[in-house]
């Protein structure tokens, strides 16, 4: 059986010598999440002053500093959600190396390893720098989160600070600059702390010959080399041995948390000369993309089917993507990347990306419809897949098709790509069936279903009707988009909704998906109107299949709407318009020890007695904008679970629910703001994709690096709180390379099963290449999976990374306790 994930969490990390650092939740301390974000936005403020003077421009550093604030003074506003997420991106990933890079002394520079975290330093800013060449910045972000926390960790666990050093220690990212000064394995570095007071326990020895030193740390082996500092706290037994004490400089409490606040300090300069270093390689505009600062940044994604029968709809394709690119062309809603995607039977792919607005319609142009197969069943999700893969997070995706999949074995898949990347996926189907109840076709659920998951829709029309539809890939391709509510009801019930519209929101639309179903609007000053009419009191309402979309012509739609719906089929509504406030999320794992934090999970939240469900929630609009509540959602019914908020700052907020509604779910927020001016308003948001929970857990860290040529091995873990049996293993990978795999795994009492996964990279693979390997792991009744998704980098000319894995401390740790059972 598993204990609670949190609980999991804490007894690992007590197994783990590398674990300590700067802390990750603290109310008096700096932490990497600060630091990391100073840094950032201090870098970011640079760059784009220098590209202001460049264009002859003025630029006024905005004070206080926030990434609101800051993208407006860029001279792009609208990049303030995306200028967020990219720094969460990276704080969150920095965090992920106290509770995923297990044992590993170098990654967080104990144990004296100065030489070998200057080694992962170094290697990460090439990893990094490689995918910011191959434009694959999602994956840039991870890498720079990771290398950014050792070189963090140097300054609070080194004496750096200590030697009365007050800038950045540069030889740290600069390999061919040696290190020579540091205090060898048989040099006394420190003496016992008196009384619990650490101050002046390092020799004079070592100040005067200005010797580096770092602490030794276990949470397992009391052992270190006589003589040597410990790095110190509750949980690292080696300071309880002489010399006792430490000198790590975590946080204020910490042994020399005296000096907490410069070693941050010096922190920051140092994560600011390593992304100075990295702009540098990259130029200004690539270091702003990486950061999500751009003029344009929208995606336009199409995954479209190319056999014969689609001749009519990729006409309608070229004619609404050609409008959108035309009209849309020199404004903030411009799309700053165009993704294809074409698939028939049996190809699929490849996906091609570029931010060249006209090579991409050349690409469309040159789609020429053929072939599909006999069984009219194409390779729909595999393109949709690859889509996902390649994709940037929260990207609006449009599926084009008149056919079933025939690729079903795919869902899983697909569906932990949805819910991982939190993209929107939209049907425009043209299959659909006449009949008495209108428009239908059962083999479209499947599509439905995803759509729902993804908070998208299945969009069922005839070919001849579906340039009626398309209005909705230009209605969703604003910078601005912002969802106001989100349900879908199967099986049908008639149900009232309410949806509150604040006074930030503009261009309110609303969709009702579904077959027939009779609903009646009624806007906040009492005005309605219902399905029958096209044209009336409130605005216009467009059907066209299944599909029916409402936008009201009230240009003042501030307070309360109220939409009743009334259908024997399976419907859903959703509403969204344009504003600058709105969230995001990420599911994390809380960490208690050896000290909080908590890391972003790329799978389903775990099921478990007693567990909790934590949501980090993070906003944009401005400072005077402040949450009051975040529940949890039943997408199909209308269970509410409100969990308790707790405010990190910067606009973040730490969410846990004590249990989460029954099948799907997506994250409510309701708030506060002043930012329209003296008034208060009220404002709600909905999320886009909908989760689930699972009996299952599936973890893989990713040990090693991986260069062209050579076979890349990963080990993971399938855990069930649930009785064990034969679990299935899916695993892909998005360049298809070469891959060996168990397929399935058996689960015993212990509750869980290990099996590695192998890839082979090309020797041609460019160096850069980012590669979305998706691990999906199903019961043996096939009615819950749970899945890990990671994204890994081919970099040529990276040296091996020196670290092990889970699996061999562990096999160290027994080692280590036969030898003292035996003495």
């Amino acid at each position: 059986m598993i204990a609670n994930p949190v609980i999991i969490t804490a007894v690992l990390l007590l197994v783990q010598p590398g674990a300590l650092a700067f802390l990750i939740l603290s109310r008096n301390s700096m932490t990497h999440q600060e630091i990391t974000a100073s840094a950032i936005l201090q870098k970011t403020a640079e760059v784009c002053k220098a590209r202001a003077e460049q264009q002859g421009q003025n630029f006024v550093t905005p004070n206080p500093l926030t990434a609101e604030s800051l993208a407006a003074a860029c001279s792009s506003p609208q990049s303030a959600r995306n200028f967020r997420s990219a720094i969460s991106e990276v704080a969150n990933r920095n965090a992920w190396v106290d509770a995923r890079r297990f044992g590993v002394s170098e990654f967080h520079v104990d144990d004296e390893s100065i030489l070998e975290g200057r080694d992962v330093i170094t290697r990460g800013v090439d990893v990094v720098k490689a995918n910011i060449q191959q434009q694959n910045f999602e994956t840039a972000r991870e890498r720079l989160g990771e290398t950014m926390h050792t070189l963090q960790d140097f300054y609070s666990h080194s004496n750096w600070i200590e030697l009365g050093n007050r800038s950045p220690f540069t030889s740290l990212i600069r390999p061919d600059v040696p290190i020579d000064n540091i205090a060898d394995r048989n040099t006394p570095t420190c003496r016992s702390c008196v009384d619990d007071n650490c101050t002046g326990n390092i020799l004079e020895s070592i100040i005067t010959e200005r010797k580096l030193t770092t602490g030794y740390t276990s949470q397992f082996n009391p052992f270190k080399p006589n003589g040597k500092c410990s790095h110190g706290g509750a949980f690292d037994l080696t300071s309880r041995f002489e010399p006792t004490g430490g000198i790590n400089k975590d946080g204020i409490s910490s042994e020399h948390g005296d000096l907490h606040r410069q070693a941050a300090g010096v922190a920051v300069s140092a994560t600011s000369d390593l992304l100075e270093d990295i702009r540098v390689s990259a130029g200004d505009n690539d270091f702003l993309r990486l950061m999500g600062i751009s003029q344009t940044f929208n995606v336009l994604c199409i995954v479209i089917d190319t056999s014969e029968s689609m001749a009519d709809d990729i006409v309608e394709v070229r004619r609404i993507t050609s409008f959108i690119i035309d009209s849309k062309k020199g404004t903030t809603d411009e799309p700053s990347d165009y993704i294809l995607v074409p698939f028939n039977d049996p190809d699929f792919g490849p996906l091609t990306r570029t931010t060249d607005a006209e090579e991409f319609k050349r690409q469309i142009n040159a789609i020429s419809p053929a072939g599909g197969g006999t069984d009219n069943a194409e390779m729909s999700l595999s393109g949709l897949w690859l889509a996902l893969a390649g994709a940037p997070p929260r990207s609006e995706i449009f599926v084009f098709t008149d056919a079933e999949p025939k690729d079903v074995e795919l869902r899983s898949t697909v569906l932990a790509l949805i819910e991982s990347t939190k993209s929107t996926v939209n049907f425009l189907l043209t299959n659909a069936r006449s009949t008495r109840r209108r428009l239908s076709n059962p083999l479209n659920q499947i599509y439905q279903d995803l759509a729902d998951a993804s908070g998208g829709q299945a969009i069922e029309v005839t070919k001849d009707t579906l340039s009626q539809a398309t209005s909705i890939v230009e209605d969703t391709s604003s910078s601005a988009l912002v969802k106001l509510f989100f349900a879908v009801r199967s099986p049908a019930k008639a149900e009232n909704f309410s949806i509150l519209v604040d006074s930030s929101v503009t261009n309110l639309t609303i969709y009702i998906t579904g077959i027939s179903p009779a609903f009646t609007i009624t806007s906040p000053s009492g005005l309605s109107q219902s399905s029958t009419e096209a044209n009336g009191t409130l605005g216009t309402i467009q059907t066209v299949g299944n599909f029916q979309t409402v936008r009201p012509n009230n240009q003042n739609p501030t307070g309360l709407w109220q939409i009743s719906v009334s259908s024997t089929q399976p419907y859903s509504v959703k509403v969204t318009g344009q504003s600058v406030i709105d969230f995001s999320f990420d599911v994390v794992e809380v960490f208690l020890i050896p000290h909080p934090g908590y890391t972003v999970l790329a799978s389903r939240p775990q099921t478990t007695a007693g567990g909790n469900i934590s949501v980090v929630l993070s906003v944009t609009g401005g400072d005077s904008v402040k949450l009051t509540e975040a529940a949890a959602v039943e997408t199909m019914g209308t269970e509410t679970i409100v969990g308790s908020l707790e405010e990190l700052g910067n606009g973040e907020y730490l969410v846990t629910f004590g249990t989460a509604p029954r099948g799907s779910f997506g994250i409510r927020v309701t708030g506060q703001s002043n930012s329209t001016g003296s008034s208060q308003i009220s404002f709600q948001r909905y999320s886009s994709t909908q989760l689930r929970t699972s009996n299952v857990s599936v973890t893989a860290v990713a040990n090693e690096t991986w260069t062209p040529g050579t076979t890349f091995s990963l080990p993971f873990t399938v855990e069930t709180s649930q009785s064990g049996g034969s679990f299935s293993i899916t695993v892909r990978n998005n360049r298809l390379y070469n891959m060996t795999f168990p397929s399935s795994l058996v689960i015993g009492n212990r509750g869980r099963a290990n099996g590695t996964v192998t890839l082979t990279a090309p020797s041609d693979t460019p160096s850069g290449t980012d590669v979305t390997l998706t691990i999906v792991a199903t019961d043996p009744g096939a009615s819950d999976f749970n899945y890990a998704v990671l994204r890994l980098s081919v970099v040529a000319g990276v040296g091996p990374a020196m670290s092990l894995s889970l699996s061999l401390w562990f096999i160290m740790i027994v080692s280590f306790l036969n030898q003292i059972l035996h003495l």
